[in-house]
């Protein structure tokens, strides 16, 4: 009987000299994490992330939501759509521009921000459990200086 020898593992290696391989099976792993965590407390991750920006920056455009939260339009039309129907947001004229609809957060809306952040920070230490509280800053850190592209 032949015996298996152990094949050397080649994606550490690869990601050693390609960090942008690395950081784009890292980006869909994290992916992953997050949508199963979305699915298991109710809210989707695009969903969340726009009640938590009205929340922080008030009323505005779909437009301005997704250029700021890199979501593609198209997607975000469904993402208020569904935020819509669900009572977390409502549409309203611009007062600033009569031709756009300004995205509000509604108190509902507030409210159910309010129970998803409740688990966000336990998702994070779960996802980030293999990095010390060091590594987590200087990680959050590297990506916040590459993103301001």
């Amino acid at each position: 009987m032949a015996s298996k020898t152990a094949r050397p593992a080649y994606f550490p290696a690869l990601a050693a000299e390609r960090p942008d391989i690395a950081m784009c099976r890292a980006s869909a792993y994290l992916a992953r994490a997050a949508d199963a965590h979305a699915t298991r407390h109710g809210l989707g991750v695009g969903q969340h992330l726009v009640l938590k920006m009205l929340d922080t920056v008030g009323p505005c455009s779909q437009q301005v939501l997704s250029e700021e939260l890199r979501i593609d339009r198209s997607v975000m039309v469904n993402v208020c759509d569904d935020l819509e129907q669900s009572g977390f947001v409502r549409r309203e004229r611009n007062p600033e521009d009569r031709r756009s609809y300004a995205v509000t957060l509604t108190d509902e809306g507030r409210k159910r921000l309010a129970e998803a952040e409740n688990t966000v920070s336990s998702y994070l230490d779960e996802t980030f459990a293999p990095l010390t509280t060091s590594e987590r800053a200087q990680l959050t850190a590297l990506i916040s200086k590459l993103m301001q592209l």
